[in-house]
């Protein structure tokens, strides 16, 4: 008998193997198998319904912060939805969602006070597209439809986000659908595309950009990054200097610089967010995942009273922006957001990381040792171990090898539940991991490596 009470654990797996398609899930594969199902959360901890308790080590897919079923959260919203559950910001303004506004407004890059809500990263990324674009035509440009993106980018799986992704594997299915962009080389310094090496290059990746932003002057509305870290991508670390230079050429060539931050915001690099790093403003910003701490749907597209500024006018210019979602400042969802930034403050959490963090590249030096660890790489509290078949040479394991998941598997039998991005394995728990817990983490991961590849 299952914990959800007169329903076994058989039954739900039936019923999910015939009416649930997962994401990103190869469905062949998941029928095959009799797969964990998770029936509550207690701190970093996930429980099924035999009441096995799995360390959450991708929080829940890089969106938990205060933990699972934190007491404060769940009162905040078992408060919001006594009073209303949604109410449309169509015609209509909302208590939680202007106060929720106002309180980010004071810990985004200065001048970003500007707020645009939708429901999750794909949708706040389609927004600041469009955004970009449609500033530029009321700016009298609209030859400025083009977008600068970076390999192994990703931004999400609606069309327009995907149309400014840059990995393959995801994307090139959908090309008949996608609209054209400008693909720069990614500082993937470990497979550099430009054939450079860190120790000397001065980061030519930077040369190449520039040359295509002047090869396209006047043609570009904006230019997208992941700022310090590609995430989806392998857990790609940009060095030190690269969102700065990247910040100064986007001014000296007059082009919106877009920073998605959906991944990287809200305590996961250090700071508040990874902008913050190199003191980088951008013109627009995605902000989502961490943002109601992992409990609902929650998205921002936050810009500058300049490109705010450029949709003013009459009802009958329609300079509006048109675009706009069902659920967009949810009531429930703001109130979530608005008591874990509290707790961000209550907890000191972005103090408390910083050990955490010192703590997570002291445990991975560990892993360099190993003969099929490639390569180690780390912004905060997020990080990819990439495993390679040799690593003389760095080539990689055949993805039919299903390496990465195989190690994902192992992990899971001994408590971690973690899922790789091909061959990298991600490290991305819960920001209020204990050192203990990141600990049991670690050495599962080593001896789940070692034991799929040795």
């Amino acid at each position: 008998m299952s914990e959800t009470g007169s329903i076994t654990t058989e039954q739900l797996r039936l019923w999910d193997k015939r009416h649930v398609w997962h994401p990103f899930t190869q469905m062949q594969e998941w029928e095959q198998d009799d797969q964990i199902i998770i029936v509550k959360g207690e701190g970093c901890w996930l429980i099924d319904t035999d009441g096995n308790r799995y360390l959450d080590g991708v929080a829940s897919m890089w969106t938990n912060v205060h933990g699972h079923c934190r007491r404060e959260l769940n009162e905040a919203l078992k408060e919001q939805v006594d009073r209303l559950e949604h109410s449309t910001l169509l015609g209509l303004a909302s208590e939680q969602s202007i106060i929720l506004a106002a309180r980010l407004a004071e810990i985004t890059p200065v001048g970003l006070d500007r707020f645009f809500y939708s429901d999750n990263g794909s949708t706040a990324m389609e927004v600041a597209v469009k955004m970009a674009y449609q500033y530029q035509v009321h700016a009298g440009r609209p030859e400025r439809s083009r977008f600068v993106t970076f390999r192994h980018a990703y931004h999400g799986d609606t069309l327009g986000a995907v149309s400014v992704g840059g990995i393959d594997i995801y994307h090139t299915t959908f090309k008949p659908l996608m609209f054209e962009t400008l693909l720069a080389p990614a500082p993937y310094c470990y497979r550099c595309e430009l054939g450079c090496s860190r120790d000397s290059c001065n980061m030519k990746c930077i040369d190449a950009l520039e040359e295509l932003m002047m090869r396209n002057a006047g043609l570009i509305a904006g230019l997208v990054i992941e700022p310090l870290v590609q995430g989806a991508g392998g857990m790609i670390v940009q060095p030190a200097g690269f969102l700065k230079r990247v910040r100064d050429l986007c001014d000296r060539y007059d082009i919106l610089m877009i920073a998605d931050e959906v991944a990287t915001g809200f305590g996961r690099t250090g700071k508040m967010f990874a902008c913050q790093h190199e003191n980088v403003v951008p013109d627009i910003m995605a902000i989502s995942k961490g943002i109601a701490a992992g409990y609902l749907p929650l998205a921002a597209t936050v810009t500058t009273d300049k490109v705010y500024s450029a949709f003013l006018g009459t009802y009958s210019e329609l300079k509006t922006f048109f675009h706009g979602h069902t659920f967009t400042g949810n009531p429930l969802a703001c109130a979530v957001a608005l008591k874990s930034l509290q707790l961000f403050q209550q907890d000191n959490l972005l103090a408390e990381l910083q050990h955490k963090i010192a703590g997570l590249k002291q445990r991975l030096d560990g892993f360099k040792s190993m003969p099929h660890v490639g390569n180690i790489r780390q912004c905060g509290m997020a990080a990819g171990i990439e495993l390679v078949e040799n690593k003389e040479t760095g080539a990689p394991y055949p993805w039919e090898d299903r390496v990465g998941i195989k190690v994902c598997l192992e992990a899971r039998k001994h408590g971690v539940f973690s899922r790789p991005l091909g061959n990298t394995i991600v490290i991305f728990p819960p920001l209020v991991i204990s050192t203990s817990e990141l600990d049991t983490l670690l050495r599962v991961l080593y001896e789940s490596i070692q034991t799929v590849t040795e």
